[in-house]
């Protein structure tokens, strides 16, 4: 079989480099994704994937080598994540994804900056104060990587709408901040059998988990919880920008390792850390 008019095209547009150990290697620059997604009229993740299996390495992850792999990142880019609040740790999450290269991307957030984000929320600035952090969040998405398909939901999910948000994807996260919105996001995920990433910050501590639609998940962290009307005690700690880059950081690593399906993920653990005094403990749950 012929190659195809996108691989010729690919092939090009491709150079010849090393890598840091001068290994060598064939690569393709983001100029030039963006030039043929819009020749070919495609998402620019299909055009790096089409290379990465031709062994064309998209120049942006070539640093990601030895930690994931060429098919690795073939999986990544073909992969959907929901991301369920765009504050602070949803924000840092999101951008974490994209330059790892999740090909797809739906941000959900229905919420608007305001001067208390720009201490930990890595999309806000000045200029965008009042404005819809779903919105800002895309923009700047598709700055960081313009190959990835992203997709903005600028509302609030709730038991209404929560499922269609969340249909078709790998992977859910959990960046909300009402343990009541918890429960609605792990109810759609289990019921659509997918798998559901849950990160939530105090101050300088935090935990992460991951849930699987088999779990028992929240009710062993939080109890009976759903409907409470209540809020977080961890919502009058404060959220410190260097306790939240760490928390989102966790959070990203367990998404990475769910879409890779590697071991050592969180499924029926807790990760608790404080910062306060250096401390990580895993419980089961």
């Amino acid at each position: 079989m012929g190659k195809t008019d996108l691989m010729s095209a690919i092939e090009r547009h491709a150079f010849s480099g090393k890598l840091p150990d001068d290994v060598p290697y064939q690569g393709i620059g983001t100029a030039s994704v963006v030039q043929l997604s819009s020749e070919f009229n495609t998402v620019g993740w299909k055009i790096e994937q089409t290379a990465l299996e031709n062994e064309i390495i998209p120049e942006r992850y070539t640093r990601n080598r030895n930690i994931i792999s060429r098919e690795d990142q073939i999986r990544l880019l073909g992969s959907t994540v929901s991301v369920v609040g765009l504050g602070g740790l949803g924000g840092a999450l999101a951008g974490i994804l994209a330059r790892g290269g999740v090909g797809s991307l739906r941000l959900i957030d229905g919420d608007r900056f305001e001067e208390s984000n720009l201490n930990r929320q890595l999309f806000s600035t000045v200029s965008d104060i009042g404005k819809s952090k779903a919105e800002v969040a895309g923009k700047c998405i598709s700055q960081i990587n313009p190959s990835v398909d992203v997709s903005v939901h600028d509302v609030d999910m709730n038991e209404k709408n929560a499922s269609e948000l969340i249909q078709g994807v790998n992977v859910a996260v959990d960046c909300l901040d009402t343990v009541d919105a918890r429960f609605v996001l792990e109810s759609a995920a289990k019921a659509q059998g997918i798998p559901l990433v849950s990160a939530a910050i105090g101050g300088e501590t935090g935990h992460v988990t991951t849930i699987f639609p088999e779990d028992s998940g929240l009710i062993t962290i939080y109890g009976r919880w759903k409907n409470s009307g209540k809020k977080e005690a961890g919502r009058g700690l404060g959220s410190p920008p260097h306790a939240v880059s760490l928390v989102s950081s966790l959070e990203s690593t367990e998404v990475f390792k769910v879409l890779l399906g590697r071991t050592g993920m969180l499924k029926n653990q807790l990760l608790i850390l404080d910062l306060n005094c250096y401390t990580f403990e895993i419980i089961q749950l």
